[in-house]
């Protein structure tokens, strides 16, 4: 589970401050997906990155599960995002020369935690499986200029789950695909979420998706403005099955 607790997030503007995320809480759960929505520059990737740990937070806090992600220095918070966290970004930026298995491999070992004979064939065995399980496992030996974007985009999930990450936080993961591309990528996301039990956060800037999502809440201003739930069921059947509840800009939700 992750949990944004009233964080709070500026930047410098002149003489002043730009407030770029103002007193959001935010709870996203293991097994659900969690959409962000909003305007371009409503404070939506500035979230993310706070969740990532990626930004520390002017006051508030970020847990991930017990842990106050928030007070950590910058090495404590790189070793938990290579444990804890996996990070789709809105680009895969594969790696040319390395094929879709090897994409994966090179994740697990940069975050050293497999070496020696014995634990390059369970990092292998690893990506193979999560190759099959997005739907690639006819493609392991194929390099980036061999696969389409949705593919690519499909090995770009795979390998933020290389190490069984809790928490799982993706950005605008079907901004560079078609209207159907697009749709097959978040229910993929979705079914993995349910699957592995992860605590999902999607950034994206096509509400078309939301009927797909447990949960989904916009952004306007840096504030939640709206929230969005739904029916886990009919997110797990497929089908249409949200209840809306709209709150003024400005009040903070717990979701």
């Amino acid at each position: 589970m992750i949990t944004l607790d009233n964080v709070t997030l500026t930047y410098p503007d002149g003489a002043s401050r730009l407030v770029a995320v103002d007193g959001v809480s935010l709870t996203a759960r293991p097994g659900t997906v969690t959409g962000i929505t909003g305007p371009s520059g409503s404070g939506k990737s500035s979230l993310l990155a706070i969740a990532a740990t990626l930004i520390r937070p002017d006051s508030g806090r970020v847990m991930i599960g017990d842990t106050d992600a928030s007070a950590l220095d910058a090495a404590e918070a790189t070793a938990l995002r290579r444990e804890r966290i996996g990070i789709v970004f809105q680009q895969s930026n594969l790696i040319a020369s390395l094929t879709a298995r090897e994409q994966l491999e090179v994740m697990d070992h940069l975050g050293g935690r497999r070496s020696g004979r014995r634990d390059t064939a369970a990092r292998r065995a690893r990506a193979l499986e999560l190759l099959e399980a997005v739907g690639l496992a006819g493609q392991a030996d194929k390099r980036p200029s061999q696969l389409s974007g949705g593919q690519m985009q499909r090995i770009n999930i795979a390998r933020a789950l290389m190490h069984d990450p809790e928490v799982l936080l993706v950005d605008e993961p079907t901004s560079a695909l078609d209207q159907e591309r697009g749709a097959e990528i978040i229910a993929l996301i979705g079914r993995l979420t349910r699957e592995r039990g992860t605590a999902t956060m999607l950034v994206t800037h096509d509400l078309s998706h939301l009927d797909a999502l447990e949960q989904s809440i916009r952004v306007v201003d840096g504030r939640i403005a709206e929230r969005t739930t739904a029916d886990p069921a009919a997110v797990s059947a497929g089908a249409p099955g949200h209840t809306h509840r709209a709150e003024p800009v400005g009040s903070r939700i717990a979701v």
